[in-house]
């Protein structure tokens, strides 16, 4: 019988999840979003793919949820650096 220990680390928010986040708050795709904050959109969608903290941190304001708490995975390492 294995006793390993279950790791409490949460996930991380699923793209399509984030993508809806943002359309509720003011219906704008994320395309738009990107566009009504001044940046080129193809470069935005970055932050689906790898960390970016500076859009992490727009997304987060925009919806009122902490970027720690939409990509756990990517702050875990950064608070203990």
């Amino acid at each position: 019988m294995s006793k390993t220990k279950s790791c409490s680390i949460k996930s991380d928010w699923h793209r399509e999840d984030i993508k809806a986040a943002i359309r509720k708050e003011e219906n704008l795709s994320v395309r738009a979003f990107a566009k009504k904050k001044g940046i080129n959109p193809q470069t935005f969608y970055n932050v689906f793919r790898s960390p970016y903290p500076r859009f992490e941190k727009l997304i987060g304001d925009y919806i009122g949820v902490p970027p720690e708490e939409i990509w756990p995975s990517r702050y875990q390492y950064r608070r203990s650096a």
